[in-house]
């Protein structure tokens, strides 16, 4: 390629993470050009700092779980310990696959890729390291960072998520700021590696933005494992010495530990980048975007966790695929946060997509909703997995199933199913009338909908 051919593209993508990449690798697949800017790791946070490595922590937290109850299955064996060096390596290994793999497919699809700090300086324009690569359109997915609160410096013994994936060694006693998804994913993995563990959640219940059902079992879930907690009491200050950290609430009690993770969300990576510059609006750091992931500048997309909504790595991916086809005037259809499936991959594990019942009731009007919980109970693969749980239905009265919501080990491998419910609009029926395999976990989804349809077999009407 000569010089000019590498600086401009039918498109220019600004950050390679899981909405960026994506992107590239669409448009390319639809024959347009594309240059892909990324100032870190191909992958971005998901692969290196984020889901992948995270889960898989959490499954060696299983496997040092299956190891310690053994005794329960008639199998002799012991834990004598979690080796972190050993973990990191394994976790590290999976990842470096991973990313070996991702480097090849955007080097088979002829996707320039760009390594550098990136920085939109027109609505047709990035600039990397003094080179101007411009593009007929733009694609902005520069992501998101581990955020904390005002006065909460991280450092020492305090720390992110990113920080604490790079421990070697178990801590004895954490503090977990934040009982969303990524803190009750830790406090999960420490317990399973034998830490004591506290959470405190500002909002009421623990996983606030799942349905209330869920939480509270949820919730007993985390008592039965030792995990406590503190919900609906603020975060007021911290400290940290030589012996720990030390947390104080906004009703004045006290907790100490080793480490602190701060687990409050994360924002959009938009600051320093040109953005508001180039005259894209903005809200609070969020690029604001049509149903089309159209910024208000002709020409601009994003896509991911830089725009309001659901922070989720397959969000991304599906934006990135979506921007990709909608250049290429494809028409495809826009994406609807409510209808993203969602996993909390914590033990229990945590699978919804769709309304939950109080949404829906307020949406739809309280006489116009249906629900039904399958207990887990009744379905022989989770017997067989020693876990509880249920599934939970939401449908529309004489209507199609508009929520699906589910807790119990390895649950989130139904959420493929689920979405396919609530994103087709499927009745009961529908869903009753399909054949799922014995003994599987993907049973409990057909029993609940035979249920809800009015026809239960391994449930009580």
């Amino acid at each position: 390629m000569t010089s000019a051919e590498t600086t401009s593209a039918d498109i220019v993508i600004l950050g390679g993470g899981s909405g960026g990449y994506a992107c590239a690798l669409r448009a390319s697949e639809l024959g347009l050009s594309v240059i892909l800017v990324e100032a870190d790791k191909l992958g971005g946070t998901c692969l290196h700092r984020g889901c992948i490595p995270t889960k898989a922590l959490l499954h060696a937290a299983e496997v040092a779980d299956a190891a310690r109850d053994s005794a329960h299955f008639g199998v002799k064996a012991s834990l004598e310990g979690i080796d972190m060096p050993a973990v990191n390596s394994y976790r590290d290994g999976v990842v470096g696959r991973l990313y070996k793999g991702l480097q090849g497919l955007v080097k088979s699809r002829n996707v320039t890729f760009v390594e550098g700090h990136g920085r939109l300086t027109s609505p047709t324009t990035v600039e990397v390291a003094g080179a101007t690569y411009t593009g007929r359109h733009v694609v902005l997915a520069t992501g998101s960072f581990a955020r904390s609160l005002p006065g909460l410096d991280i450092g020492g013994r305090i720390m992110t998520s990113d920080q604490a994936l790079n421990l070697d060694y178990v801590p004895e006693r954490v503090i977990v700021l934040g009982g969303g998804v990524i803190g009750v994913e830790f406090a999960s993995v420490w317990r399973s590696f034998g830490s004591q563990v506290h959470i405190v959640e500002g909002l009421p219940r623990l996983v606030p933005a799942e349905d209330e059902a869920l939480s509270k079992a949820f919730e007993r879930a985390y008592r039965k494992r030792g995990i406590t907690f503190t919900t609906g009491v603020r975060f007021a200050s911290a400290t940290q010495d030589d012996a720990g950290v030390h947390v104080t609430l906004e009703d004045g009690t006290a907790h100490d530990a080793d480490l602190l993770l701060v687990a409050v969300g994360r924002g959009p990576r938009t600051d320093g980048l040109g953005y508001e510059q180039a005259g894209i609006a903005m809200e609070r750091g969020w690029v604001l975007v049509d149903d089309h992931l159209q910024t208000n500048v002709p020409g601009v997309y994003a896509v991911g966790d830089i725009t309001p909504g659901l922070q989720l790595a397959h969000r991304g991916f599906a934006h990135g695929i979506f921007v990709a086809e909608h250049i290429a005037g494809l028409n495809p259809r826009p994406i609807d946060d409510v209808n993203i499936p969602r996993v909390t991959y914590s033990e229990p594990e945590i699978g919804s997509v769709g309304l939950t019942e109080a949404a829906a009731r307020e949406q739809h009007g309280a006489d116009n909703v249906a629900v039904y919980e399958y207990n887990l109970g009744g379905n022989g693969k989770s017997q067989i997995l020693a876990t509880t749980g249920f599934i939970k239905l939401v449908q529309l009265k004489d209507g199609p199933v508009i929520g699906v919501h589910m807790i119990g080990a390895r649950i989130g491998e139904q959420i493929g199913e689920a979405q396919a419910i609530v994103n087709w609009e499927a009745y009961p029926d529908d869903v009753a009338a399909l054949i799922h395999a014995h003994p599987t976990q993907n049973e409990a989804m057909g029993e609940a909908h035979l249920a809800l349809a009015g026809k239960p077999l391994h449930a009580h009407a």
